[in-house]
């Protein structure tokens, strides 16, 4: 019987996705266990298995496809004994609009065949590119994409007339291209009559997700934000000590980690998130640590930072970072969290106010640690200062806690020995 593959669900919170890659291809037999695919969601690039063998029959989304919904079919797999009238009526009873499908020849083998292939003559259009350009960077249908091709059109130069500028097959036609929907040589290089030029790259399933997630948490949770200096001299003295001791790369961040945990065990009420009927208080320490990647902004959770070393946190933080910019995440490794830290003290930042990760309650925002003179016992000393910065959610975490919070977090960074206890 033939064998229905849907998007499938790969995080709580995904509703759809983007068919990144096919990695198999029509006619490809297919074991249980092989991936197929490659699906981008929100937050990462994540492959799909078969639990079926067969034979890769019919694709139902095309490869780029963005907007997939979670469970909607993608693909059927022809298991052994299935005829070609068993897999046509499988499709219609599954009301399948098809895209592309694979058929038996007198021989045994498969041919591939478009189910959507337009009757219609099309005039053949030579633009001055001979060369037809990357498709992935136009939007288009997949049944446009193949006329363009076999019409040797550059879709590039063409505006869409279906939704979001999409370009359809009716794009296509002589008296449309004549009727001026071909942009004009000036608009493809990007330039007006002001001379200005630019680049329009649509927007990844990622950067959506980022750019609703903030606005929506700017929009409905009040900030405030608390700032202090802390002075990381005898941090960075026990830091020196501990690399070259034991051939170690310890950074600031990591001891950033482990204080933010510390201080959220000795302030317990900071440890919570609001919901409309309750404020929940968690009971473990979970870190989210802020990781730039190339589509955008990306949380890896350290799990249960209290009971770890300073070398098992950072060892765990680096393997993260380097999955995370590299999209091998899995869900469980950056949903969730009880806390956020965002560290631009790398790139040279002094200091900056960070947006909460909802449903998180605070989020610290750590800047760079440069020399600086300050005056202890009515003297002038040159000591490391490192300006952070707490955002708190003033549902949950009034003025007065936020504070004692940040006072305890000052205290271990200053004084590393502490978090010993």
């Amino acid at each position: 019987m033939p064998v229905l593959i849907n998007m499938p669900s790969l995080s709580p919170t995904m509703k759809e996705g983007k068919l990144a890659k096919w990695l198999k291809n029509l006619g490809d037999k297919i074991t249980s266990g092989d991936v197929i695919a490659e699906i981008e969601t929100d937050k990462a690039t994540m492959e799909i298995e078969s639990s079926d063998n067969g034979v890769l029959f019919e694709i139902i989304v095309q490869e780029g496809e963005e907007n997939v919904s979670v469970n909607s079919p993608i693909a059927i797999i022809k298991e052994d004994g299935d005829t070609e009238e068993e897999l046509n009526t499988f499709s219609e009873s599954s009301g399948i609009k098809k895209a592309k499908t694979i058929s038996s020849d007198s021989d045994g083998k498969f041919d591939k065949r478009d189910e959507n292939q337009d009757n219609e003559t099309q005039t053949k259009v030579v633009t001055k590119s001979n060369n037809i350009d990357n498709y992935s960077r136009v939007i288009a249908s997949p049944l446009a994409k193949r006329l363009a091709e076999q019409n040797n059109i550059d879709l590039s130069k063409i505006i869409g007339s279906g939704p979001k500028g999409r370009i359809v097959k009716d794009d296509l036609k002589l008296e449309n291209l004549s009727e001026g929907n071909i942009v004009k040589e000036s608009s493809l290089s990007g330039t007006s009559n002001s001379d200005a030029k630019f680049n329009d790259v649509p927007n990844t399933n990622m950067r959506k997700t980022i750019a609703q997630r903030l606005t929506t948490s700017l929009q409905e949770t009040p900030h405030f934000f608390l700032t202090v200096d802390c002075d990381i001299s005898k941090l960075n003295e026990v830091r020196k000590i501990i690399n070259d001791k034991n051939n170690l790369k310890i950074s600031v961040n990591d001891f950033v980690i482990k204080a933010s945990s510390k201080a959220l065990k000795i302030v317990p009420k900071a440890n919570c998130s609001w919901n409309d009927s309750f404020i929940r208080y968690y009971q473990n320490y979970d870190i989210a640590v802020a990781v730039a990647i190339d589509d955008g902004l990306i949380t890896p959770i350290i799990k249960n930072v209290e009971i770890k070393g300073l070398e098992e946190l950072s060892s765990e933080v680096k393997d993260l970072a380097i999955r995370a910019k590299a999209n091998k995440l899995s869900p469980e490794e950056y949903q969730g969290g009880n806390f956020t830290i965002s560290n631009l003290g790398m790139f040279g930042v002094k200091n900056f106010t960070a947006v909460i990760n909802p449903p998180q309650s605070m989020i610290l925002a750590v800047g760079m640690a440069e020399k600086r003179p300050i005056i202890v016992n009515e003297e002038v000393i040159i000591s490391e200062i490192m300006t952070v910065t707490l955002s708190c959610d003033h549902r949950v975490v009034d003025g007065a806690l936020g504070a004692k919070w940040l006072k305890v977090f000052k205290s271990l960074i200053e004084n590393p020995s502490l978090m010993l206890l």
